[in-house]
């Protein structure tokens, strides 16, 4: 293997590592430095990076770059498979950034929800419910006026905290 292949694929070592880093663990980078981004995202750095040093690596071996012509034309392998990585690599960063999502549901979601006594309620204490919030199910404490038993069907009609409900049955 010819030295400058080593090279170029160190830096396609280093940038798949700093892609990793980016993915994986983004905020460790902005804990370091805030302002680590810029202009440019380190995604697309990083893309960049990587695709050069692999591209650079596989043009240098087939073209068997002894000369400084065959190893500038291995860099401008390398310049055209990075540039288009770099550019998908912020498309496809920039997506899942933006990617739009519903509203966290908080305690407030809580009224009005359908569900089952799951560990009977007691008069004067707490048992268990099961309701459907956002789609997911959610097993809470609750109370009520009377005593329920396992199974029967609920609604809610007062959130108490994040994990406490008073319900009745319907």
């Amino acid at each position: 293997m010819a030295s400058g292949t080593l090279i170029f694929l160190v830096i396609g070592a280093a940038g798949v590592a700093v892609l990793a880093l980016a993915l994986l663990g983004g905020e460790l980078l902005h804990a370091l430095l805030p302002d680590v981004d810029g202009p440019v995202s380190v995604e697309v750095i990083a893309g960049f990076a990587g695709a050069f040093g692999f591209g650079g690596a596989i043009a240098n071996e087939l073209l068997g770059a002894r000369t400084p012509a065959l190893v500038a034309g291995a860099v401008a392998a390398g310049v055209v498979a990075a540039v288009p990585t770099a550019w998908f690599a912020g498309r496809l960063s920039r997506a899942a950034r933006d990617m739009p999502t519903d509203a966290t549901p908080t305690r407030h979601h809580l009224v009005g929800a359908l569900g089952l006594v799951v560990t009977p309620i007691p008069t004067s204490g707490y048992g268990e419910v099961r309701v459907r919030l956002a789609g997911q199910p959610v097993k809470l404490n609750a109370r009520a006026d009377r005593p329920l038993p396992v199974g029967a069907q609920i609604f809610v009609v007062e959130a108490l905290s994040e994990t406490s409900v008073h319900v009745e049955t319907y």
